[in-house]
């Protein structure tokens, strides 16, 4: 099988079918995994507790920022505060001591950054992996629950930030050797869009406005986390291509490596969907965070239009980063 996420089709038949359609039923659970959404989320009483797990195998450097960023998003994603964070460590034989503790530096720095506790974890060194694992599990609390397939007919399909941040940044890292005809400005650069990562700030902002979704951007880019929104709705979207902002060293490295960055991981981007597009871009770009109104929610269809054609928005598979 292709290396990645599983595709959405298969991971509903194998997984999420078997698992829903046996699983006990409980009161307390207000959200069960579905294809898109973000988080789980059950009632605590006075809170909504958020719960989502993910690990980080794609990259080997800011893996420790990686991971904390990529895992809190979630909780914002869903209008929630993220509280705390477990991590399982996997290193490979060949690990050094200093390698582990940059790793765990760069956890705990993170983590401060979004007021986050690192509350416990494993770590291991196995022959099970040829390079750094990391997979964690983030708790987060809020009043009122933001699914990622709330959106309505007609809502604007809002982007925050630019399309492949998180991809952009892991192959300036760790590809510079298929790199060679990039300049050194250029790939610097590159590698700095990993510290804009967090959406913690425009999550906020989207719940105090009344998003009636938003959907952290990840595996499959913003073309995928668009389908997903709009497959978790029940609904259609139509994406506007040409409206999509991405950044100028993303076209050069993307350009360099032959990968499509609209179907880049990432993660620094946020969808949010809602009713009021204008007023909600107004906050975010007041905040200092650029957002673009990328298309509409419809009542059927999932479509891209780019350059003048109307085409069909394909499901998504095996991210970019993989081909490299």
């Amino acid at each position: 099988m292709k290396t990645g996420k599983l595709p959405n089709s298969l991971l509903n038949k194998i997984v999420l079918e078997p698992i829903n359609g046996h699983s006990v039923d409980r009161k307390e659970v207000l959200l069960k995994p579905s294809i898109g959404e973000d988080c789980a989320a059950v009632d605590m009483g006075d809170n909504i507790c958020l719960l989502s797990t993910d690990p980080i195998t794609g990259a080997v450097e800011d893996i420790g920022k990686l991971a904390i960023h990529i895992n809190t998003n979630d909780i914002a994603s869903s209008g929630g505060e993220p509280i705390g964070i477990m991590v399982t460590a996997l290193f490979p034989p060949e690990i050094t001591e200093n390698e582990i503790s940059k790793t765990v530096m760069d956890l705990y720095r993170e983590a401060e950054k979004v007021n986050v506790v690192i509350l416990g974890g494993h770590t291991e060194i196995t022959d099970a992996v040829n390079k750094p694992v990391l997979s964690c599990t983030v708790i987060g609390k809020t009043k009122k629950l933001i699914p990622s397939g709330g959106g309505k007919i007609g809502d604007s399909v809002i982007m925050t930030k630019y399309a492949a941040m998180e991809g952009t940044a892991i192959f300036a890292h760790d590809k510079k050797e298929k790199l060679k005809n990039v300049s050194k400005s250029v790939i610097e650069k590159a590698g700095r869009l990993s510290e804009d990562i967090s959406v913690i700030k425009e999550g906020k902002i989207g719940a105090m406005l009344g998003a009636h979704a938003m959907h952290d951007v990840t595996e499959g880019g913003i073309l995928g986390a668009c389908w997903e929104a709009a497959d978790c709705a029940g609904l259609g979207i139509e994406i506007y291509a040409d409206k999509i902002p991405v950044c100028e060293e993303t076209k050069i490295i993307c350009g360099e490596l032959g990968v499509d960055p609209l179907r880049l991981i990432s993660s620094g981007s946020m969808l949010i969907i809602c009713h009021n597009g204008n007023e909600m871009i107004r906050a975010l770009e007041d905040a200092g965070i650029k957002a673009t109104e990328i298309g509409k929610m419809t009542e059927k269809g999932k479509f891209v239009v780019e350059n003048g054609k109307r085409y069909e928005l394909e499901e998504p598979g095996s991210d970019e980063l993989y081909r490299v």
